[in-house]
């Protein structure tokens, strides 16, 4: 039992960070160097977090990223990747996949980013779980790359990303011909992750357009647990182990449902005029597949995800995520945060939330960061009284939750 003084673990199950582009060319293929000069002489950084010095260098400085997570309650943290890669024309998670006549080098650009994970990581093992991006084009480099990842300690798994629906040059996740990329994993034991931001199509320009990028994020994001579910990945791989996040939970119940009603209608032949073949629907609901399964990385969870996590989705199956560094992440009030949104939930319910889960299933050491804890991590106490105000300069998750909860009261 946890007492009052007691101080939690607090793993993030969504962080993200990234080499510069200076680290990136010492870790390129060298053959590709001086293509890479040619190419960052002409880069653009379109991003601020990438272009304010002490903003961008807490993607890649160990120590400023230690003291600011510490600082902030966090001692572990499942790391996404970030920064912009070699020959990547965009930010990691909003690019497209590469054409065939860029793959090449965007490929050589994704191992780059691998090399310097697996760096990056070993500098602090028990508090750094780093995933490894693969492309999809070519399933044996794929496959090399999951092996690769696998033997050099990223244990944070794969980042596979939704394939967008403008991509006719790569199939779809719920395509069969990427049962050996999944039984691959299930082998090594590798998780894969998907992550929002991705599988969205390539928008015309129009005034509107970002409005509809933003509103269309969480249906392209949501749409790599439909696929592997209807295309029986999990059927096939049953100790496949697979996470969304960043993408909220209070959604999956009723998605899940409207699976359920989908597939049991065209197992029951009542899918009208379509004559759809009850023999291709898994046999299994997606409710179940989703318990034996998939997990939710629930960043900056809004009121809405906890209840949702402490019900229908099961607690089991969910992982706090604070999205550092980005601007609508939790920090530097993540114990704010906390307060807001999870108060009154049990102790050892809070902690199994906080870091329980994702330590099983990342391969945390919890005895390993309970020194880091003990001298950075907030009391039971402390995390049990309701915040009854923002904060000066409160950020954007505090902000959005406390929104909601007036809405909901």
């Amino acid at each position: 039992m946890l007492g009052p003084d007691d101080r939690y673990i607090v793993i993030s199950a969504d962080t993200h960070a990234g080499g510069s582009h200076a680290q990136y060319r010492e870790y390129l293929d060298p053959k590709y160097r001086d293509d890479f000069d040619a190419w960052r002489e002409k880069y653009k950084n379109p991003f601020k977090d990438l272009k304010d010095t002490d903003m961008r260098i807490r993607n890649w400085d160990g120590d400023m990223r230690d003291e600011q997570m510490n600082a902030d309650g966090v001692v572990g943290e499942v790391i996404f990747p970030n920064t912009v890669p070699p020959f990547f024309p965009n930010f990691v998670l909003f690019a497209q996949p590469p054409t065939p006549d860029e793959y090449e080098h965007r490929h050589a650009g994704i191992q780059a980013h691998n090399r310097w994970m697996a760096d990056f990581v070993s500098q602090k093992p028990e508090s750094r779980a780093g995933i490894g991006q693969v492309f999809l084009n070519d399933i044996d480099d794929t496959i090399a790359d999951i092996e690769w990842c696998h033997e050099n300690g990223l244990r944070g798994g794969i980042l596979v990303g939704s394939v967008p629906p403008t991509t006719d040059w790569i199939k779809p996740l719920y395509h069969p011909d990427y049962d050996p990329v999944w039984a691959k994993c299930q082998e090594l034991g590798v998780v894969v992750n998907a992550h929002s931001g991705t599988g969205g199509p390539v928008y015309q320009k129009a005034p509107a357009m970002p409005l509809v990028h933003f509103l269309e994020i969480p249906f392209y994001s949501q749409r790599p647990l439909a696929y592997m579910i209807l295309g029986g990945v999990f059927e096939r791989f049953p100790d496949l182990k697979f996470v969304l996040t960043e993408a909220g939970c209070a959604w999956i119940p009723a998605f899940l449902q409207q699976m359920d009603d989908l597939m049991d209608g065209i197992r029951s032949n009542k899918s009208g005029e379509m004559r759809i073949g009850g023999e291709l629907v898994p046999p299994r609901s997606a409710t179940e597949y989703f318990m034996q399964s998939c997990y939710v990385g629930t960043s900056q969870p809004a009121p809405a995800d906890v209840a949702a996590a402490l019900g229908p989705v099961g607690l089991e199956r969910v992982m706090w995520g604070s999205d550092y560094p980005h601007d609508e992440g939790t920090y530097p009030f993540t114990r704010e945060h906390l307060r807001q949104v999870m108060a009154d939930l049990d102790p050892e319910k809070k902690q199994q939330y906080l870091a329980g889960n994702a330590a099983e299933l990342y391969g945390f050491d919890l005895d390993a960061l309970r020194p880091l804890a003990d001298q950075f991590g907030p009391t039971v106490a402390e995390l049990s009284q309701p915040l009854d105000a923002l904060p000066e300069n409160a950020n954007q998750a505090l902000e959005r939750s406390a929104r909601q909860l007036a809405r909901a009261s």
